[in-house]
């Protein structure tokens, strides 16, 4: 019996990078409609409350995740659990990228790879602040940290298409089948969530700016942050 197959059988249990990511995935997607469900049917009026007075359909993201319990501990768990695979990911994808040889610019390609990874510490940091500072304890760090959140995602993913591209296509190299078919997948994601954040953004100001009924429900920032995370 080899060494190998001694080290396979003496393992308690394992685990496929696969699946560790489903499940990474999943506990914020999770928590996040447990807490709005959650909200809708037990703490509505409270929880889709806004500083004008106008009626709306569901609550916030910030009001359902940090206003009240059980779905502030919900979150919470769900996020502490999610968060540190995330930094191990962080790091993988560092070496993944830097895994090839960029040629005569590989120093600015192992540049853009470190910076990627930090874009990635960066928000994944910040979802961790945002989780556990919530609006109501400090609206004005709340909010800082979610646009911290969001600007490093989008540039992580920016980053990360460009450097998968520039790192798989180099001198004169021709993407895999698979490759191609995930960085196709990348462009789409990338392309779907600005576009989704964008219009979160002009619905934000629209409702702040007129107070119409409805317009700070956050169906799209539900779906914002689900989708992205």
């Amino acid at each position: 019996m080899s060494s190998e197959t001694k080290q396979i059988r003496s393992a308690l249990f394992q685990l496929s990078f696969p699946f560790m990511g489903k499940i990474v995935c999943g506990l914020p997607l999770f928590a996040t409609f447990f807490c709005v469900l959650w909200s809708v049917l037990f703490d509505f009026e409270k929880s889709t409350a806004t500083h004008c007075r106008v009626n709306n359909y569901l609550p916030s993201i910030s009001a359902a995740i940090g206003g009240f319990t059980p779905q502030r501990y919900v979150w919470r768990i769900c996020i502490a659990f999610h968060a540190a695979p995330r930094l191990m990911i962080a790091w993988a994808y560092y070496n993944f990228h830097t895994s090839v040889h960029a040629g005569k610019h590989n120093e600015l390609y192992k540049a853009g790879a470190a910076l990627t990874s930090l874009c990635h510490v960066v928000e994944v940091t910040a979802l961790v602040g945002l989780t556990y500072i919530s609006s109501l304890d400090n609206h004005g760090l709340h909010e800082t940290l979610f646009i911290v959140f969001m600007a490093s995602s989008l540039v992580y993913m920016l980053l990360t298409i460009l450097l998968f591209y520039w790192g798989r296509s180099r001198n004169g190299s021709f993407l895999t089948l698979e490759e191609s078919r995930s960085f196709s997948w990348k462009q789409r994601l990338f392309l779907t969530n600005i576009s989704i954040f964008l219009f979160s953004v002009y619905v934000f100001f629209r409702h702040n700016w007129y107070c119409e009924p409805g317009d700070g429900s956050g169906p799209i920032y539900q779906f914002s942050w689900a989708f992205h995370i």
